[in-house]
């Protein structure tokens, strides 16, 4: 399986054509063990007020790409906090 570095930039390459395991491996990673999961749906909390969780969905094995968009806005979000 690819490192997270590596699925990390083949998602800003491209949003589409990204598996849900991918996907979820990369929230794992960031986000931790998600706080809902069932059937095809997970659901990561996150640290910051407002709208604090990421939603991701298992279509036929890929992940949606509006959904993979929101996860590296959220990676960076939590990166640049980190960094302040």
């Amino acid at each position: 399986m690819a490192s997270v570095t590596r699925l990390l930039e083949q998602m800003r390459s491209n949003a589409k054509n990204v598996r849900y395991a991918d996907l979820a491996k990369v929230c794992d990673h960031y986000f931790g063990e998600p706080r809902q999961q069932s059937g095809s749906h997970r659901v990561y909390r996150m640290p910051w007020q407002g709208d604090p969780r990421v939603n991701i969905q298992n279509v036929r094995g890929e992940a949606k790409p509006y959904q993979v968009r929101q996860v590296l806005a959220a990676i960076d979000k939590l990166q640049e906090e980190e960094n302040r």
